[in-house]
């Protein structure tokens, strides 16, 4: 139980390794966490983070209309009550303030439950 509990705070003390450059990074949401997004307004839960952009040119210019910057986290979500994921800037999310669970099919699959507020990720072992 120790060692699940290190797993889950080392997740949530997310620093990266900014793919972009050699600098760390700082991301404000960890793996779990649920964020509401300010421009769309829906909610999701981060199933990854990117220390910068890492989609293609291609797909930055046709979809980030607002142009965030590149050099900042990106997170992946699951969207509450759809069965989509998307990739968002960091500057686009905030913590949710309602502490309901979030609904998606993939939600079994990543997360072993919800608990105070952030999903608790299944831990994976070779």
């Amino acid at each position: 139980m120790k060692a699940r509990q290190y797993a889950v705070k080392e997740l949530k003390d997310v620093a990266l390794r900014d793919k972009c450059g050699m600098n760390s990074i700082q991301a404000c949401f960890s793996v779990g966490a649920v964020v509401h997004h300010v421009l769309f307004d829906y909610r999701g839960v981060v199933f990854d983070v990117d220390g910068c952009f890492s989609g293609t040119e291609e797909w930055y210019n046709q979809v980030a209309k607002s142009r965030p910057p590149k050099d900042k986290p990106w997170y992946h979500l699951l969207v509450d009550g759809a069965s989509h994921t998307t990739y968002v800037a960091e500057r686009h999310l905030e913590a949710d303030p309602d502490n309901r669970p979030v609904r998606h099919v993939l939600i079994g699959a990543m997360f072993e439950r919800f608990e105070n507020g952030i999903y608790v990720p299944k831990i994976v072992t070779n």
